[in-house]
């Protein structure tokens, strides 16, 4: 929720859109704590997975308000390209939005109109949600938003490869966020983006979406791995999880314990 007489200004937005690369990571677990840790931890974008993650829209503003005391710029992946749920997800102060399996160029439309007040869509207005600061100084968010909600459609299908021109063509895409597991199954290749057609595929988008001048977005398992794709264009990996990365913690940790007292 935004101060009192503070203007909506998107901070991760404006250096996206200034060539920056910012670093992101998933909030998976629902959870307000892992995101307090991971907001004060410096990231510069978190976002909320409510596309598979297991949270709703009172789990999703406990996260918001974990988060708003840092310089970390929130973004919720939407469960569907569905204007109300995504009405919901704004209105709840999310900072912009990953939409997932977008194959078309109307689907790209509808998508950017659900974030959109009208006349640029159809974003329902209303001053009393927590996006605006519950009736106080509301206008302060809401001549903002359109210009300020940073949108990102997720690509993770041939059809969206196919259309990916027509898609990024359409007024109001800040972004295209390459979704490579799902990309991969739908060609074939179960959870398998290392396959060469895959990886043929996936250069094709980055190059029209780079060309077009356009925000690029992925997923990384690490680091490591985020670092190869900042340096082919990309501008905002996501590089961990509150969840997976936990996970993989708790392996190695139990792993080195067995391996030295359960010989």
């Amino acid at each position: 929720m935004l101060r009192k007489n503070e203007k909506f200004v998107n901070l991760a937005k404006m250096r996206l859109k200034a060539e920056e690369k910012l670093s992101a990571a998933w909030l998976q677990a629902g959870s307000n704590i892992t995101a307090e840790i991971l907001a004060k931890s410096g990231f510069d974008i978190l976002s909320i997975d409510m596309e598979h993650g297991p949270g709703d829209i009172k789990t999703l503003i406990e996260q918001l308000q974990a988060v708003s005391n840092y310089d970390v710029t929130p973004i919720v992946r939407v469960p569907w390209n569905d204007f109300v749920q995504i009405k919901r997800i704004l209105d709840a102060g999310s900072h912009g939005v990953i939409v997932p399996y977008i194959g078309t160029k109307e689907e790209a439309e509808r998508a950017v109109r659900a974030c959109k007040y009208p006349v640029e869509g159809v974003r329902g207005v209303a001053p009393s949600p927590r996006a605006g600061s519950f009736g106080i100084d509301s206008m302060n968010y809401l001549k903002n938003a359109n210009e300020e909600i940073l949108i990102f459609l997720q690509i993770e299908t041939l059809e969206g490869v196919k259309n990916i021109e027509e898609i990024i063509e359409v007024q109001g895409v800040d972004g295209i966020f390459v979704g490579p597991m799902d990309l991969a199954t739908s060609m074939g290749y179960f959870c398998n983006p290392q396959a060469e057609e895959v990886k043929e595929v996936i250069q094709k988008v980055e190059e029209i979406t780079l060309k077009k001048g356009k925000i690029l977005g992925t997923v990384a398992s690490n680091f490591e791995g985020a670092k190869k794709l900042y340096e082919r264009g990309y501008q905002m990996v996501i590089m961990m999880s509150d969840t997976t990365s936990l996970a993989k913690l708790a392996i190695e940790t139990v792993k080195n314990f067995s391996e030295t007292y359960k010989k």
